[in-house]
């Protein structure tokens, strides 16, 4: 209890814990370290985990939340376009999803976060719905291979709609900060003006020198067309192109690439959950998770989602196969992915979040 209180009266102190006095209280405070004790004092304080304060908080569209997040000291910064798995409480439970900030990459001081409340959406409701200044979430190192590449290409199209503007107008900002010398064109679709979310930011950058920016409101101006595309970016054919977006999108605008033969010149990012198609024949096999010892009959689902409502809590990020947190080892039986795919091998690593059950199935979980 003495050493409890050595380091919460040095917690309290202003800047962090001297190494010396925090080496030894990480030995001494074991099995559980001295942030699990920081924690109690000031969740910023810790040393191991990434922790992010609100700092301001506006609702840009009806169902939308911007959060000005300030990262604790443990963070390390992101590349324009990466995304973080940040962390929420909810009623006792640590949930997690994947998040991209919006922000330039040379302003990492403080992250943004602008979140849209879908319907069913459990940890964007919350942000959207209780989120407040003051509040703390668990961040995670920025992650992912969607990001701007070094050196720059000469010209670069940004594509994205809905809440896919998140990563490129983090890409843009960056260009804009780094007085990017090429020609760089943005192509952004919403439903309507109300729901564009940065909608006088992306009028002023498009004042600027070598941006150009259309905004489209599919709800008048229709889906994506290659005409969109030429009377943003007629150079189109030779740039970079990022795209990040909902799936009538990303369909749309791989099909013209592909049609054209550049479809290298694509990167692309999706945070829409794939969707897995396991027939009626095939349900109703006996799903085992074998640490837990918990048996459930299969519906079809991802195996995450069984897992959950079985009352486990398996470790998860981003719920759509990028951040690999869910990642398992199958012991035996049939899985399918979301891309259609195929195992029967035992002993193999799986990512439950985009895998469900052929038949019986054990998992080492």
């Amino acid at each position: 209890m003495a050493m409890r209180t050595a380091v919460r009266r040095a917690a309290t102190r202003p800047g962090s814990l001297p190494a010396s006095l925090a080496s030894l209280a990480e030995k001494l405070l074991t099995p559980h370290g001295v942030d699990r004790y920081l924690e109690l004092v000031d969740p910023m304080l810790v040393r191991r985990e990434i922790r992010g304060e609100v700092v301001a908080l506006r609702r840009p569209t009806r169902d939308s939340v911007t959060l000005t997040v300030r990262p604790s000291r443990a963070w390390r910064g992101f590349a324009a376009g990466q995304f973080v798995r940040v962390t929420v409480d909810i009623d006792g439970v640590r949930r997690t999803r994947c998040y991209s900030p919006a922000g330039s990459a040379h302003r990492d001081g403080e992250l943004e976060f602008t979140v849209k409340a879908h319907e069913g959406g459990l940890v964007s409701r919350q942000l959207h719905e209780h989120g407040h200044v003051g509040m703390v979430l668990g961040l995670s190192p920025a992650d992912g291979t969607f990001a701007l590449p070094e050196p720059r290409p000469d010209s670069i199209v940004l594509i994205a709609g809905g809440s896919g503007i998140t990563p490129v107008l983090s890409m843009l900002r960056t260009l804009v900060d780094e007085r990017y010398p090429g020609e760089v064109s943005l192509l952004y679709y919403a439903r309507t003006p109300a729901d564009v979310p940065y909608a006088e930011e992306l009028d002023a950058l498009a004042a600027r020198r070598g941006v150009r920016i259309h905004v489209r409101h599919t709800a008048s101006d229709g889906r994506f067309t290659a005409e969109h595309l030429r009377r943003v970016a007629p150079w189109f054919a030779r740039a970079t192109t990022f795209l990040c977006g909902p799936p009538p999108l990303m369909e749309a605008v791989r099909a013209l690439y592909a049609d054209a033969g550049i479809s290298e010149r694509l990167h692309t990012e999706e945070f829409v959950p794939p969707v897995l198609t396991v027939g009626a024949a095939e349900t109703g096999g006996r799903i085992r998770f074998a640490r837990s010892g918990v048996d459930v009959v299969s519906d079809g689902r991802p195996l995450l989602e069984q897992a959950e409502d079985a009352g486990l809590s398996p470790e998860h990020g981003c719920r759509m196969g990028i951040c690999f947190s869910c990642t398992q080892r199958k012991v035996s039986g049939v899985v399918r992915t979301a891309s259609g795919e195929e195992s029967a091998e035992d002993d193999e690593e799986i990512q439950l979040c985009v895998t469900a059950a052929v038949g019986d199935v054990e998992i080492d979980c």
